[in-house]
């Protein structure tokens, strides 16, 4: 018996999510670029960079530009696809991280990819995943450009709070989301923020772990953690900067 109509798509794409959810990264790609619909595209990307959060160490040049391909192609057959263009701000911002102050302000990377994610929440307001990501791109333009940057770009721990206090409310089980903003906040300053710190892990260690890339998160705070317990503050803040 033949596949039902929509189902073509269907079964592929189910297939993709499963091996996302399961770490086969590199199988959940294959599988949704053979099935060529901008959703399928866009969870693509997603897996190229998830398995490259998972190594840990930043992205090479050649994984970020396949996850951007990837998140154009999304846009190409969708030009208002949402996780396509989510999964682009994130690979954007990655590919800033190794850059100086100067580099990353001459590219103007931060200020597409917080455009990408802005125009994600005008159109989907409840999408936890953009909130996110802008609680982190605002602390992370604080950390790294100080007060004259983030004038310059608009950028506000009051914004990173809200933005994040959001995400909490839409997705209060999603390890990945309380991790990073733990991650960004210890990065930034681990004393003056540590009350803001320690309840995000708490929040990260006690959720629901579905995913491979959500207890790959898990173990990250279990280190910070430890960290906060017996390092110094210059070496906590050291520590969360190489994290992802």
């Amino acid at each position: 018996m033949g596949l039902a109509h929509g189902e073509e798509t269907m079964a592929p794409r189910q297939a993709a999510a499963d091996a996302y959810a399961a770490g086969r990264y590199a199988d959940a790609a294959r599988i949704a670029v053979a099935a060529d619909t901008a959703d399928a595209y866009a969870l693509a990307a997603r897996a190229v960079l998830a398995e490259a959060m998972c190594q840990g160490a930043q992205p090479s040049d050649a994984v970020l530009t396949r996850a951007e391909l990837l998140a154009a192609e999304a846009l190409t057959r969708d030009p208002n696809h949402v996780e396509g263009r989510l999964q682009l701000a994130i690979a954007l911002s990655l590919r800033m991280r190794p850059m100086s102050k100067m580099q990353a302000w001459r590219t103007g990377l931060g200020e597409e990819a917080r455009e990408l994610a802005e125009g994600v929440i005008r159109d989907d307001p409840a999408n936890a995943y953009a909130h996110g990501f802008l609680a982190v791109w605002h602390v992370e333009v604080v950390r790294r450009g100080g007060s004259f940057g983030a004038a310059m770009m608009g950028a506000s721990l009051e914004q990173a709070f809200n933005h994040y206090e959001r995400a909490r409310a839409l997705a209060p089980n999603d390890a990945g989301l309380h991790w990073q903003m733990a991650r960004a906040l210890a990065a930034y300053d681990p004393e003056d923020y540590r009350g803001e710190i320690d309840a995000a892990l708490a929040r990260t260690l006690a959720a629901d772990e579905h995913t491979a890339l959500q207890r790959v998160m898990v173990a990250r705070a279990w280190l910070l953690k430890d960290a906060l317990q017996s390092e110094d503050s210059e070496t906590v803040a050291a520590l969360a900067a190489s994290l992802l």
